[in-house]
């Protein structure tokens, strides 16, 4: 089977699965935790494009998914935009912001890229938490422009309580399914494709990639911004989501735990965010009982992983794959296959001739 087709297949049986889930768990809570892993999954999917394909050592996501979600609340809060028409800008929103921090950063290399990103993404943290002027007055009394550490709330809905009555709770997780099935397929497509062999060749030999004519600072500023707009995208689906908006999505402990799903799952592979997303929200959830043995369990993770499964979940099966799988003869060395071809000749084609 053909690495698309597998992909097609097992993506439709997942996919059936996430349209049978809400009615086979109908507690609030659950339907709330499968959506957050929805909208997660979608995140780091796009992250793996950046740091696992594309080979840019950033920290921005959090910073981009932010941007999708007070653009979202904003646009909507302040300009009544229907969030329908408030998702998809602040998607293209992200873009611009992804961009403007790409021609900051992508000159830049390994870790200075890391500590750049990071250091805008808190500079934006900071900016929120310490607007208090007054923009604005509403219900709750004075509104800061960005709402500061209170957040943003009441910029409207998608209207499926209208529309669906008591079944609006399903359709309001449909949506998280449907983002994560566009990020995930623009992801294979990056991977599987063209595009994803000149991202590996400038991550793994940059020298000789530029060398062949593809250009690092086109192609790298080119996947940091069309994965922005997938990770905006889901900041737009969280706010609509949870119809809040606040600075906690800035929190340095959920960018180490969305990095995790990567490591975890295996950066650089199609499936690997997907796992990692899957195995690190069943394991907060199995941690919320050892509140006390909580954040030492999950900070122990990533550094487990990175020392003793670097190529993560993904590559252990990959490689447990390859040493079942039978040798032929063109798996095989060119030097063993010379050296069988060698001992299967006749004595008296390989014996030496006598000289006339």
């Amino acid at each position: 089977m053909s690495e698309a087709r597998r992909d097609l297949f097992v993506g439709l049986i997942l996919l059936a699965c996430a349209a049978v889930a809400p009615l086979a768990f109908t507690d609030r809570y659950i339907v709330t935790q499968l959506t957050l892993f929805f909208i997660w999954a979608a995140v780091v999917t796009q992250w793996n494009l950046v740091l696992g394909i594309g080979g840019i050592f950033s920290l921005a996501q959090m910073a981009l998914f932010a941007c999708g979600a007070y653009g979202t609340a904003m646009l909507g809060y302040y300009l009544g935009w229907p969030l329908w028409l408030a998702m998809p800008a602040s998607g293209l929103l992200a873009v611009v912001v992804s961009m403007l921090i790409g021609l900051a950063c992508l000159r830049l290399r390994g870790p200075y890229v890391a500590l750049l990103t990071l250091a805008i993404a808190q500079v934006i943290y900071l900016m929120i938490i310490n607007d208090t002027e007054c923009f604005t007055t509403d219900a709750g009394g004075c509104m800061p422009l960005f709402g500061g550490v209170r957040g943003i709330g009441r910029f409207g809905d998608l209207g499926f309580r209208e529309m669906f009555g008591a079944r609006f709770v399903i359709a309001n997780y449909a949506l998280a399914p449907a983002l994560l099935v566009f990020a995930f397929t623009f992801s294979v497509i990056v991977i599987r494709g063209p595009l994803g062999l000149a991202f590996r060749a400038l991550r793994d030999n940059p020298g000789y990639a530029m060398s062949r004519g593809v250009s690092r600072f086109r192609y790298q500023l080119w996947v940091f911004a069309s994965s922005a707009f997938f990770t905006g995208l889901a900041g737009a689906v969280y706010a609509a989501q949870f119809k809040v908006v606040g600075p906690t999505i800035f929190s340095f402990t959920l960018l180490l735990f969305l990095l995790s799903m990567i490591v975890v799952g295996g950066m650089g592979s199609v499936w690997g965010p997907l796992v990692g997303a899957a195995l690190l929200m069943l394991a907060d959830e199995g941690f919320k009982e050892f509140q006390d043995w909580r954040a030492l369990g999950m900070g122990l993770v990533l550094p487990l992983f990175v020392v003793l499964l670097p190529g993560g979940l993904v590559g252990l099966f990959k490689r447990k794959r390859t040493q079942k799988a039978p040798m032929t003869g063109g798996d095989r060395p060119i030097a063993d296959r010379g050296r069988q071809e060698n001992w299967r000749r006749p004595a008296e084609a390989t014996r030496p001739r006598a000289q006339p």
